[in-house]
């Protein structure tokens, strides 16, 4: 029965989540208030259902849904919703909460049309502790803040470009200045950086007391040491003035891409890591 609930949440989630992505493009070619509330509102629901799925998992599992890779997924577009949710409501930017949005409904469409499944957790419940929890949840948490750099990284190079060819359309105005989205990259970066070596810090520790067979040389582990020194090097050599405001956007783009490959191929590919 709670399949069932769970698996018509989800075509309706889905349904929602599309249209509120067209009303969102309706908005920046139409620029019309109704649309845009529309828009929001949409979403808004989206993350009520999405939550509703959640807590239904919970009670069911008895236990928070991010030990397997599709719990994380899920559990990764639930953030998004949800950081885009609060951007519209602070900072009223459209366009890129539409852009958040489409990391988001991609990001759900793999959840729910790739062969994953809700399975048990490949973690054995003996291995499963508060440390565990907080090294999966910084991770994905990491991953959420730094799709916000990926995104105002692409709404950098939009802004760049109208600039540069001063073709100025009413849809400009839904667009950051070119100021704001290089200080939404470097925040998102900042604060991404931490929290993702936090959360290996925890991961090392829980495999070095829970686990018995595990290299620190593991695929998804060097990738992951190698997404927080990507980030680490492109704060870095900005702050030296070795990557220009152009190329710092490119930067931040293709490190989220490395991010998604390590977040899928690493899983895939790693001895033990497999649950996320």
């Amino acid at each position: 029965m709670v399949d069932l609930t769970m698996a018509r949440l989800q075509e309706f989630m889905i349904v929602l989540y599309a249209l509120g992505l067209v009303f969102y493009l309706i908005d920046y070619f139409k620029k019309q208030k109704a649309v845009q509330r529309i828009a929001f509102w949409l979403i808004v629901a989206v993350w009520v259902t999405q939550t509703a799925i959640l807590t239904l998992y919970i009670v069911e599992m008895k236990r928070f849904p991010v030990l397997s890779l599709v719990e994380g997924i899920y559990f990764y577009v639930w953030l998004l919703v949800t950081l885009s949710i609060v951007f519209q409501l602070i900072y009223k930017v459209n366009f890129m909460v539409f852009f958040m949005n489409i990391i988001g409904f991609v990001f759900l469409m793999i959840h729910v049309f790739s062969n994953l499944k809700y399975t048990a957790s490949t973690v054995g419940d003996s291995l499963v502790s508060e440390v565990l929890f907080i090294h999966i949840t910084t991770a994905i948490l990491s991953y959420a803040v730094f799709a916000l750099a990926f995104v105002f990284g692409v709404l950098y190079l939009i802004v760049y470009k109208v600039l540069k060819k001063k073709k100025f359309t009413k849809q400009f105005s839904s667009l950051p200045n070119l100021h704001q989205t290089m200080m939404g990259m470097k925040m998102s970066i900042y604060t991404g950086i931490p929290i993702l070596f936090v959360s290996l810090i925890f991961g090392v520790q829980w495999a070095y007391v829970a686990l018995t067979d595990w290299s620190i040389f593991d695929v998804k582990i060097m990738g992951s040491f190698a997404v927080l020194l990507f980030y680490t090097g492109v704060i870095y050599f900005h702050y030296k003035g070795k990557l220009q405001s152009l190329e710092f956007a490119w930067m931040s783009i293709f490190a989220f891409l490395f991010t998604v490959v390590n977040f899928f191929l690493g899983s895939t590919l790693s001895q033990f890591h497999l649950w996320i």
